[in-house]
């Protein structure tokens, strides 16, 4: 079979997997989200908060919430490193030095997961468990709760509430994350995973003489890993090494873990609102701009127009033998599209169009079909957005699932739009006019500048993978990056639960003859078309002195 058959074959595999798990995920997760039922284990977790669980919240409690839990996770994250030496499980390794714990912190908790450092020579066990293994969950579990209480300002009638934070973030670990990844833990253990808590500084030597050092909870955190709660992995080279990605089912297991939650979450959103076909209409877009982008991805890299990939069949530097071009060309494309950050290969290896296309993906807004919950919630800006497009066009005050789009609505989603974008040009500008930031560049020209650009796509959409060849363990690198992530999670976070607040209160709006029709085709392809448009006029610029400038030349 040729590469390009297998990796159709690996593509086709998948699509079916996420298909069969749409409508059962999504309806779980419909039910967590909308029962007015405790569990034992949730009640308990309730007292020992001092939560009251049956009390809704306005989207102002909801955010001011979601912000003190944050901000006291990363006070704590942050404590943790700087004091590993003198905790229990430290084996032996120093503190973490102000600047990367600093990064670290931010990064975990804004479900980003970006390491500036190695891993197995840097965190202690108790540092990875207690600190960034639990970051994995509640992070991704606040993106989740983020969503539902945007699709309940959508459902609900003059409402004053969106729900309740500490409810919605407890639900989403125990009902949904937890049990994915202890099932998903399991399956990973029997493809060769390790699971152990060996000291980290035993040497193994692998097949073909090749020597990796071993230790750590290696197959729990993979598998929290991808569940779209982001790339920090044990070891410095992520999902590439064996003990963390064993084989090449393995490696379609942890893409099918990445895309499981954002794919699923549509059909959630669907039922919350009452029209399923909603939901299909979402997921379409999202399946649309991945495949398209999947699709892409494998081209670029299967047809190198270097010498060598040429000569060779196929762009193979910088990927595992293990998996082959395709796959993890495939592995590239789910981890960009989605907020999940893990790598198999190196991205700064891949031809110029395909690393292109990386960056494209982070700069989507990772929608398609994005982080979990993060995914969700920014297609729907982008919905909403395209409503009060079409609204122009015809000149009809905008509506979507009810609920006019007017001033403040359109406001709010055009400030949530542009937020990443001013942090990736911004950041990107200051490093490239500093001769001492450009001194971390491995590489000069157009290809350096795609490495900074990169950098600073990946840090203010909290997705976490790395370009490489960019040397970003400075103090002025992690500051700088830190301070995109933080203002690239919250302030779109804060800006969704007041259009949440704002659609809420709304009474709900009769259909008539010149309602958009917002579950056809023809609204699935405006919403592609605005996405592509949108981001294409805000990157295209800086994309022409990166990847295309190479590609090009």
């Amino acid at each position: 079979m040729s590469p390009a058959a297998a990796g159709m074959l690996f593509i086709v595999s998948l699509i079916l997997a996420l298909a069969l798990v749409h409508k059962p995920l999504g309806d779980h997760m419909y039910r967590v989200y909308t029962t007015t039922r405790h569990n034992v284990v949730e009640r308990g977790i309730y007292r020992l908060l001092g939560v009251r669980a049956d009390a809704e919240q306005s989207w102002g409690v909801y955010a001011r919430s979601l912000l003190a839990f944050s901000v006291i996770s990363i006070l704590l994250v942050y404590g943790i490193q700087r004091l590993q030496d003198k905790l229990p499980l430290s084996l032996g390794m120093k503190p973490v030095t102000d600047h990367i714990a600093w990064n670290t912190a931010i990064s975990f908790v804004t479900n980003t997961n970006w390491q500036a450092y190695s891993g197995e020579s840097t965190m202690g066990h108790l540092a990875q468990m207690a600190a960034l293994a639990v970051q994995n969950f509640v992070s991704a579990a606040v993106g989740m709760a983020v969503a539902v209480a945007l699709v309940r300002g959508f459902a609900r009638r003059k409402a004053g509430t969106v729900g309740n934070f500490w409810v919605d973030l407890v639900r989403g670990c125990v009902r949904v994350l937890l049990p994915i990844a202890f099932a998903g833990a399991l399956v990973l253990v029997a493809g060769g995973v390790i699971q152990n808590l060996a000291e980290p500084h035993t040497v193994t030597t692998l097949t073909g003489g090749t020597q990796a050092i071993t230790g750590g909870p290696v197959a729990s955190q993979e598998v929290i890993k991808e569940l779209g709660t982001n790339g920090g992995g044990f070891y410095n080279v992520n999902s590439a090494h064996p003990f963390e990605n064993a084989t090449s089912w393995t490696n379609w297991f942890e893409i099918f873990l990445i895309l499981l939650i954002p794919f699923a979450m549509p059909r959630t959103f669907g039922k919350m609102v009452g029209q399923v076909r909603q939901g299909y209409a979402i997921v379409a877009v999202m399946a649309i701009l991945a495949l398209a982008s999947v699709v892409l991805t494998n081209v670029f890299e299967l047809s190198g127009n270097a010498t060598v990939p040429q000569a060779v069949g196929a762009a193979m530097e910088g990927k595992e033998v293990r998996f082959g071009v395709s796959n993890s060309a495939t592995f590239g494309a789910a981890t960009t599209l989605t907020s999940t950050g893990a790598v198999d290969s190196f991205h700064d290896s891949y031809t110029p169009f395909g690393g292109m296309m990386t960056m494209f993906n982070m700069m989507l807004g990772e929608v398609a079909p994005g982080g979990v919950g993060a995914g969700l919630y920014g297609m729907l800006i982008l919905a909403v957005i395209t409503v009060f497009v079409a609204g122009l066009m015809v000149g009809r005050t905008p509506e979507y699932l009810g609920k006019k789009i007017g001033a403040r609505e359109i406001k709010l989603a055009s400030m949530y739009f542009l937020v990443t974008p001013v942090l990736v040009l911004i950041g990107t500008a200051f490093a490239m006019g500093s001769a001492e930031q450009r001194a971390s560049m491995l590489n000069s020209g157009p290809h350096g500048f795609s490495e900074v650009l990169y950098a600073f796509t990946s840090a203010s959409n909290n997705n976490g993978s790395a370009f490489a060849g960019l040397t970003v363990n400075t103090p002025w690198y992690d500051v700088a990056l830190g301070l995109c992530m933080v203002f690239g999670r919250f302030v779109p976070i804060i800006l969704v639960l007041a259009l949440a607040g704002s659609l809420a209160r709304q009474a709900p709006v009769p259909e008539s003859a010149g309602t958009l029709p917002t579950h056809r085709p023809q609204f699935v392809g405006m919403v592609v078309g605005v996405t592509v448009i949108l981001v294409a006029l805000t990157f295209l610029p800086a994309l022409a002195l990166g990847p295309i400038a190479e590609g090009l030349s």
